[in-house]
Parts: C-alpha cells; sequence; structure tokens
C-alpha cells in the first residue's frame, strides 16, 4: 500500500501500466513501499520503469522505508531497468526531467535533482558509503544536490556530499566526488573541471 498525502492506494502491476493519481508504474516493476512512506506529487506526476518506444522486458524496482519521501515537482520520468531504493526518513526530492534505462538510485538521507535534468543510461547515485571504514571518522551519509539544467552523461556515478551546479555537464564514464561549479564541463575520475562557461540543450 502507498500513502499519497491522504490517500491510500493499492499498487497492482502484474505486468500492466498502473495509474493512479498521477503515479505510473510500467511493465514489470517490483516494489516495497512501508505504510507511513509518501509520495507527494506536488503539481507534477511520476512515472517509474517507463519504455521509451516499446515494451522493455527489463525489470524495475522501488522500494521506500519508514517515514521515506519522495516528492515530485513537476513530470519526472524514471525508464526501464530502474532500482530506487528510498531508506528510512531519507528524502528523494525530484524536480522535471529524466532518468534513461538501469538506473540505480540509493537515497538514505538526502537527494535532490532539480528541473529540466537529462541523465542517460547505467546512472548510480549514492548519498551514502553504505558501510564505515574501520578507525577512520567520516560523515558516511551527505545529501547531494544537482541542480537545474544538467545534462549526465552514460555510466556516470555520484557519490555523497556533491553539489552539481545549474547547467552543468557530466561527460560519460566519470565518477562525481566533489562539487562541480555551474556551466561547466566535468570528465574523468574523479571527475574534474575541464571547460568553463558551458551551455547545452
Amino acid at each position: 500500500m502507498l500513502k499519497l498525502d491522504n490517500l491510500i492506494v493499492n499498487l497492482k502491476t502484474k505486468g500492466k501500466r498502473f495509474k493512479m493519481s498521477r503515479i505510473f508504474l510500467f511493465g514489470n516493476c517490483g516494489y516495497s513501499i512501508h505504510k507511513s512512506a509518501r509520495i507527494n506529487l506536488n503539481n507534477g506526476h511520476i512515472a517509474i520503469n517507463r519504455f521509451i518506444t516499446k515494451k522493455d522486458p527489463f525489470i524495475g524496482n522501488i522500494e521506500m522505508y519508514h517515514n521515506s519521501e519522495i516528492n515530485v515537482q513537476n513530470t519526472f520520468f524514471i525508464h526501464s531497468g530502474c532500482d530506487v531504493m528510498v531508506f528510512n526518513n531519507a528524502k528523494l526530492n525530484l524536480g522535471s526531467g529524466y532518468i534513461n534505462r538501469y538506473s540505480k538510485i540509493r537515497c538514505y538521507s538526502s537527494i535532490t535533482i532539480g528541473e529540466n535534468v537529462a541523465i542517460s543510461e547505467n546512472f548510480s547515485i549514492w548519498d551514502s558509503d553504505a558501510h564505515a571504514i574501520l578507525g577512520k571518522e567520516h560523515l558516511s551519509t551527505q545529501p547531494i544536490i544537482i541542480g537545474n539544467n544538467v545534462w549526465i552523461g552514460t555510466n556516470v556515478t555520484i557519490l555523497k556530499g556533491v553539489t552539481i551546479g545549474d547547467g552543468a555537464i557530466i561527460a560519460a564514464g566519470s565518477v562525481v566526488t566533489k562539487n562541480i561549479p555551474a556551466h561547466t564541463l566535468a570528465t574523468g575520475i574523479p571527475a574534474k573541471v575541464i571547460k568553463e562557461n558551458v551551455e547545452w540543450k
């Protein structure tokens, strides 16, 4: 069962598209949603495990744990083969745009994705290390913020504590471990800025 503001919704997919109050689950999409979890749609809608041109065989998954939230401001698409996990008391904030196929989202505390964001295939985003390194003091979980009008290429990984500024471009195959300023092009492992004052459309 999914709690949507004050509405309780039963989710049923079984290979077909599920539609209820602007929430769409496509194809073979599994789910495990705690009774205290919330999806707040505001003015938008969200489509999960969406396929682009024809039905994909790839299994999607969404898991929401105790007191977790997904907040959707406008229209956001997460395409087929997605694996979304929002853990206890965590918040996943989505503006508008899309994440392409085979994406992996691990939200332990707070992930914010802005407006008009284009994210390519095989994208991973983690706001936590998930494990602690013995003998080392560090914050295992830190928020991630992706600004507006950001373009992220295929096979990109974004790690905890990162802010990506408005209009930035992250090249394919990059691993982002540090902040990326607005309107810059970054690439590499770890990702570094190689060009400034960039624009894309």
